[in-house]
């Protein structure tokens, strides 16, 4: 087929393209950016579910482009329509909100910001158009009228002599059709897809460096794929190369399961004869699973799921700095060195990226959980859990805010002193870790640790008794525990520790089992903050009560 013959099947296909691609070359040029500038993009489908992978993506991405000093935007490839949720888009844009996402430009809940949109790939529409145009001016692409019964027979018969299922070769029966063929299936109304015509050999390799994986080198792409469906949306194949092009983008960051369509997306690039991004491929999350590991599941794992940490109530700087360990090592060296330094003062580095999988750890997030809630202040730790109860505990809402100052004195214990207490991981526990200072929520457990439960309960209950009457919410901390002391002494407890060291069986016990019982009774738990603070705050109404309380349920 001539030249001419393909620029007539391009005018046949795309009668209403009038742009063309210099027109587009112009309306995006190169960005003015310094030398060694990054441009990235977090490129999420609007699937209705956001994971693990879209974090760990955009935190590469942002950390690339900004300390380089370029540009890191947001795009939305929804050109899979058929897998488009109701509300994804915006979820997006909640979840990137949430996790703290510093966005040059891109898609906004306002809409399109900067100058490279639109930033959604189903509004490109015509752009696509106008480079599927060129690809079949060239002879670099044609139109497929295979029917779906035909491709599925095609396979079949691929199958049955056990050769690569696939549009290509023999087998791709639209490749090679005139121009009259062509003119007269498009005259009959006949439905058809663009296909790019691979230049591919078999049994040639290509070699693409891999930014995290190293030196590959697949083979050759050998299959005609589609580039435009019937509906004239693009595939995630041709749209995201034409996007990254015209983006200027110049560091792809994505999921090694993309790794079969490398040789692809370099033919396509060498089709336009575009210089291609830098492609990074990360290994997926794994899960320790007894002895061995398997990668994270949609299916099995909650924790894959972004939303599952909202729920549960992390704190998502949290889980950006776990994600920020398993980016790289010395992440963790870095934050012991710099404890209150931001996340985004971190020297981030490509070269220490894994090229093999990294292993999710609940427990490691946990920790870095719990010690980075130990450093919050009051009202920020108040205001995290008033926000999310807000969504997820409508109850413990009401309690928080219908007495604030009462919550946020409960939250103070042990927050703010050089060793602070680390009792809380996430806003789910805070409602069970409080509990105990509503009576509304008070849910007592009278169990006492083996030593004291083997004493009389009588005595116990008397010595829960006898406190009423010596408790005051105005004593200091010295007054207050030498009454204490004074109640061991009379139920033949040692009133001093180191005269139970000395002799322990001179005494029932301790002055801190006396302690003990009076947690139990008043807390209704063995464990809880420092129990002067604690008593501080309930005042001497709720201690009384819990102590008449204890004395008539304690067997």
């Amino acid at each position: 087929m001539s030249s001419n013959d393909y620029k007539k099947i391009a005018d046949l296909l795309f009668p209403d393209v009038k742009l063309t691609p210099e027109n587009l070359e112009k309306k995006y040029p190169p960005r003015n950016l310094p030398d060694g500038a990054c441009v990235t993009r977090p490129a999420p489908s609007p699937t209705g579910f956001m994971h693990l992978g879209n974090l760990w993506n955009a935190m590469i991405d942002e950390k690339l482009a900004h300390q380089s000093g370029g540009a890191v935007y947001l795009r939305i490839e929804d050109t899979d329509q058929k897998r488009e949720v109701k509300g994804a888009m915006k979820l997006i844009i909640d979840v990137y909100d949430r996790f703290d996402f510093n966005f040059d430009e891109g898609y906004t809940k306002n809409g399109d910001f900067g100058e490279y949109g639109p930033y959604i790939q189903s509004r490109r529409k015509e752009i696509y158009r106008v480079f599927a145009k060129q690809l079949v001016s060239e002879g670099k692409a044609y139109p497929c009228f295979c029917s779906q019964e035909e491709l599925e027979e095609i396979k079949k018969q691929q199958k049955a002599v056990k050769a690569n299922t696939g549009y290509y070769g023999k087998w791709a029966k639209c490749r090679d059709l005139t121009y009259e063929e062509i003119e007269n299936n498009f005259k009959n109304g006949e439905k058809y897809i663009i296909r790019f015509k691979s230049p591919g050999d078999e049994n040639k390799r290509i070699s693409v460096n891999d930014l995290i994986k190293g030196l590959l080198d697949p083979p050759e792409n050998i299959r005609d794929e589609v580039v435009l469906k019937s509906d004239g949306l693009p595939t995630y194949h041709f749209a995201h190369v034409v996007d990254d092009h015209l983006m200027r983008t110049t560091h792809v960051v994505r999921d090694e399961e993309w790794l079969p369509s490398l040789p692809t997306h370099v033919q396509l690039f060498e089709a336009f004869r575009w210089k291609a991004p830098y492609y990074m491929h990360h290994s997926r999350l794994l899960k320790q699973e007894g002895v061995s590991k398997r990668k994270l599941s949609k299916r099995k794992d909650p924790e894959l799921a972004l939303d599952y940490y909202d729920k549960v109530g992390y704190i998502p700087q949290c889980l950006k700095e776990y994600i920020m360990t398993l980016l790289n090592s010395n992440y963790e060296e870095w934050r012991i060195a710099n404890p209150t330094a931001d996340l985004n003062d971190f020297k981030f580095t490509v070269e220490k990226l894994s090229p093999s999988g990294a292993l999710f750890d609940l427990n490691k997030l946990n920790d870095i959980s719990k010690n980075y809630i130990s450093t919050l202040v009051t009202d920020e730790i108040y205001d995290y859990v008033k926000n999310w109860a807000e969504t997820y505990d409508k109850d413990f809402y009401n309690f928080l805010t219908s007495r604030e100052d009462y919550a946020k004195s409960i939250l103070s214990i042990g927050r703010g002193v050089e060793k602070p207490r680390k009792d809380i991981t996430y806003m789910s526990e805070v409602k069970n870790y409080v509990s105990y200072f509503y009576d509304e929520l008070f849910n007592a457990d009278y169990t006492m640790p083996y030593n004291i439960k083997s004493q009389s309960a009588d005595d116990i209950k008397n010595i829960a008794k006898d406190y009423t009457d010596i408790y005051d919410s105005n004593d200091e901390q010295t007054v207050w525990f030498d009454k204490i002391k004074s109640l061991a002494a009379k139920y033949g407890y040692a009133p001093e520790m180191k005269l139970y060291r000395k002799n322990p069986q001179d005494y029932k016990g301790s002055v801190a089992d006396i302690s003990m019982i009076l947690r139990v009774a008043v807390c209704g738990r063995q464990n809880s903050p420092d129990m002067y603070e604690v008593f501080k705050i309930m005042g001497s109404d709720m201690i009384c009560r819990r102590l008449e309380w204890f004395a008539g349920k304690y067997k």
